[in-house]
């Protein structure tokens, strides 16, 4: 019952058919091939509308169940199409598209701050990266110059695979304590920022991207907390100022 994530091969795809494979006794519904992108890593699943005939559903968000199953749930009771059934999925690409650029500018943050990554959570108009820090940085508005620069950059952003022994051999790819990438497959995404003449960042990351640095748009580091001894939560915005 395993669900082909389609938005890992073109992660601007807004709209695309899919046949219904099964329905949960819970009322969701798994697809064989999903544009919806399913919570994870700390990225929000999309929601968006399934539609077949004369039915249209919303979904409100869409988990990871087991098997490699993606469920797309319902926004409220409804009508559900059944399985075998082929339907149009369309995801909420306005919310999906902020999504894919807060979770960039987080992968610029990570450079930025050149430190372990605890935690994270990606929103539509606010994200936050946890980082091991003991002291806060002295000079918020520095770091935020500094991260837009790399926004205008406009640098490319593009994913590879490797295998997980070449993770393996190579644990500094991996930044975040707390969360590490999915095993199992036999192969781990990487994504890139930047190209041979200036790499600005390489880790392994399951999430979606925009294509190049500079359709994230100016940020604004909006607040440091501290969160124990050796925490610190970072937040950003977009600055529409």
């Amino acid at each position: 019952m395993t669900t082909s994530p389609e938005y890992l091969t073109d992660s601007y795809a807004q709209s695309a058919t899919a046949k219904v494979i099964a329905v949960t006794n819970e009322g969701g519904i798994i697809l064989d091939r999903s544009l919806f992108y399913a919570t994870s890593g700390g990225q929000p699943g999309d929601s968006g509308l399934l539609s077949w005939g004369d039915h249209q559903l919303e979904i409100a968000t869409t988990l990871k169940g087991e098997e490699g199953a993606f469920i797309c749930l319902p926004a409220e009771p409804k009508a559900l199409p059944s399985v075998g059934q082929e339907v149009m999925q369309k995801i909420n690409w306005d919310r999906r598209y902020r999504h894919m650029r807060m979770h960039s500018a987080l992968h610029l943050l990570s450079v930025v701050i050149p430190l372990p990554v605890t935690g994270g959570s990606i929103g539509a108009d606010k994200s936050r990266l946890d980082f091991d820090m003991s002291e806060p940085p002295q000079d918020k508005d520095a770091l935020t110059a500094a991260l837009n620069n790399l926004v205008q950059g406009d640098f490319e952003i593009t994913e590879r695979w490797i295998t997980e022994d070449e993770l393996d051999a190579n644990p500094g790819l991996v930044k975040t304590l707390s969360v590490q990438p999915p095993r199992g497959s036999g192969r781990i995404r990487l994504v890139r920022i930047g190209n041979d003449a200036r790499q600005v960042d390489l880790q392994p990351c399951g999430g979606t991207h925009v294509r190049r640095t500079g359709e994230i748009g100016p940020v604004r580091i909006s607040k440091i907390e501290k969160k124990g001894k050796q925490n610190r939560r970072v937040h950003i915005v977009f600055d529409n100022s």
